[in-house]
């Protein structure tokens, strides 16, 4: 009877060590949390620096041509991404003369090919050379000149407008000089 004992407890412990030897099972999957952080951007404008050279032209003549690439970048990430572009201008000067702000003219023209990212409705201040109107002296009233209602998160959109200057009757020869200003908000 003895004996018996002894062989149960010899299997008893070959029967252990061959369970603690034998590989572990992996598991079929493992989960891991992951997080990060959508954080505001900006809403930014930008346009040429110049000075751009719209050409020449005589008195009584109309110069037109366009500025140059304007375009808005908005990465705010709200939950709509509405802006107004709008654009102003100061009066054209060579020393003491000067082409009043309201003889030059403004149209922006349709978005470029592929420029306009998100969802929502872009819309041009002008989109035809029939609807340019003249730029205005002052921040406060400046004219639309591109926007965008609609859609989630973030947009963009660029665009060249034409600037068109009706030279008055009575102007000078010479380089005259102005500065236009787009703005966003």
């Amino acid at each position: 009877m003895r004996k018996r004992f002894v062989m149960l407890t010899s299997a008893s412990a070959g029967a252990l060590m061959l369970a603690l030897a034998a590989p572990a099972m992996a598991a079929p999957e493992a989960d891991t949390i992951v997080t990060f952080d959508v954080t505001a951007g900006s809403l930014d404008i930008t346009a040429p620096a110049g000075p751009v050279d719209l050409g020449d032209g005589a008195p009584g003549s109309t110069i037109t041509n366009q500025l140059g690439v304007v375009a808005v970048s908005d990465t705010r990430g709200g939950a709509t991404s509405v802006w107004d572009a709008t654009v102003y201008s100061t009066a054209f000067t060579n020393g003491a003369l000067t082409i009043p702000v309201g003889a030059v003219s403004y149209w922006s023209g349709d978005s470029l090919p592929g420029s306009e990212t998100g969802g929502g409705t872009f819309t041009p201040g002008q989109p035809t050379t029939d609807d340019q109107v003249p730029l205005t002296g002052t921040a406060i009233t400046a004219i639309p000149a591109f926007s965008h209602s609609g859609g989630t998160g973030g947009s963009t959109a660029s665009w060249n407008p034409t600037l068109v200057v009706r030279v008055p009757i009575t102007a000078q020869l010479g380089t005259y000089t102005g500065t236009v200003t787009h703005q966003v908000a």
